[in-house]
């Protein structure tokens, strides 16, 4: 089981940025897979970006280019730097991590863009 907290939230106008951070309770390298998911309200969660043990990183087509995942091994965190922000990356920002068997949440930070 690991615990994760999110934080880095906040409200930012269009073009702004936003770095989002996950700590999480045990060594990111112990972790098989960690991933910053999205939902806003009414609709379904869905995967922003991935970081595996490995390093190698995967996104979602909306957000190529705008949006890095990234990882401090020594700070056992996980980062999420949102460049070029646009309206439609509002909602709530979750962390999850897949550790053995085991799948993690973390309670969310919000994300408000205006135009």
């Amino acid at each position: 089981q690991v615990q994760l907290v999110e934080s880095g939230g906040g409200s930012v106008q269009a073009g702004g940025s936003l770095r989002l951070s996950c700590a999480a309770s045990r060594s990111i390298i112990s972790i098989n897979v960690m991933g910053w998911y999205r939902q806003a309200p009414g609709k379904q969660r869905e995967l922003v970006a991935r970081i595996f043990s490995s390093g190698v990183t995967i996104y979602v087509d909306s957000v190529r280019g705008r949006f890095t995942i990234s990882r401090d091994i020594a700070k056992n965190t996980v980062y999420l730097q949102m460049n070029s922000l646009k309206p439609e990356d509002t909602g709530a920002y979750y962390c999850n991590a897949l550790y053995l068997d085991q799948v993690s949440w973390g309670t969310g930070t919000q994300v408000i863009v205006s135009s």
